[in-house]
């Protein structure tokens, strides 16, 4: 299945809270998207791993991905190293997207950052000849994404460049919403987190609005770029 964009999140959830409204957006264009989380979520502060699987589901299911898979890497322990690239590699080659989205370069939670740099080195390992995977028993050719952005997660990092979400914002939190385990709840007895409090899910709007703002629109997320970015003609900004 070739996808036209590939979204990678260390944890369920970080995809749909950082760039849910682009995904949908970019579906609604005619793009196919896919989703792949690096680990379960399992070191969460509530729910467990078998609830995020079913919560990371049932948000793939109203965002309208093509595709939805977790590498279950160890939560809180994975590192950059040879043998996590590969198990990215092996996702990049087999979806061949054309965009890679990924996590925050730096953020409060650890994984982020490190899942951010796993999967950029990874994209530019992935088009190396001489770097060879097999998937199901069979050899995959080589294939090397156009373009990597990451999000913008906890931190309130100076996006490269913002995408208007406007229209999409009310499937963006339903979406989020599916992860019933993992915010804000005003009944739920089980210990409290910095993404558990009302404050934070209300901040999921302001910010796009904020970011919206910025370029004179109702609501927007924001990204990072590894390298320049090109355009054909002033007239392709707005």
């Amino acid at each position: 299945m070739k996808l036209d964009i590939l979204a990678f999140g260390a944890h369920p959830d970080d995809v749909e809270l950082g760039c849910s409204g682009t995904i949908l957006k970019e579906i609604s264009l005619g793009k196919t998207v896919g989703i792949v989380d690096l680990t379960r979520g399992e070191l969460g502060t509530r729910g467990s791993a078998e609830i995020r699987d079913m919560e990371a589901n049932a948000a793939a299911k109203i965002l309208g991905v093509s595709a939805r898979e977790n590498l279950e890497m160890r939560d809180g322990f994975f590192i950059n190293d040879e043998k996590h690239q590969r198990e990215v590699i092996k996702m990049i080659r087999k979806f061949r997207p054309e965009i890679v989205l990924c996590n925050a370069v730096d953020d409060r939670h650890i994984d982020h950052a490190k899942g951010s740099k796993l999967v950029s080195d990874a994209c530019f390992l992935s088009g190396l000849i001489k770097v060879e995977t097999e998937l199901d028993g069979e050899q995959q050719n080589v294939w090397r994404p156009k373009l990597v952005y990451h999000y913008i997660q906890w931190k309130n990092i100076e996006p490269d460049f913002v995408v208007d979400i406007t229209g999409f914002t009310a499937k963006k939190i339903e979406a989020i919403l599916a992860y019933s385990s993992q915010f804000y709840d005003k009944d739920s007895k089980e210990p409290e987190s910095p993404i558990t409090s009302k404050n934070f899910f209300e901040s999921l709007n302001y910010r796009s609005q904020d970011l919206g703002r910025l370029v004179g629109v109702d609501y927007a997320e924001g990204f990072t770029v590894e390298r320049c970015l090109a355009v054909n003609s002033l007239e392709d900004l707005i």
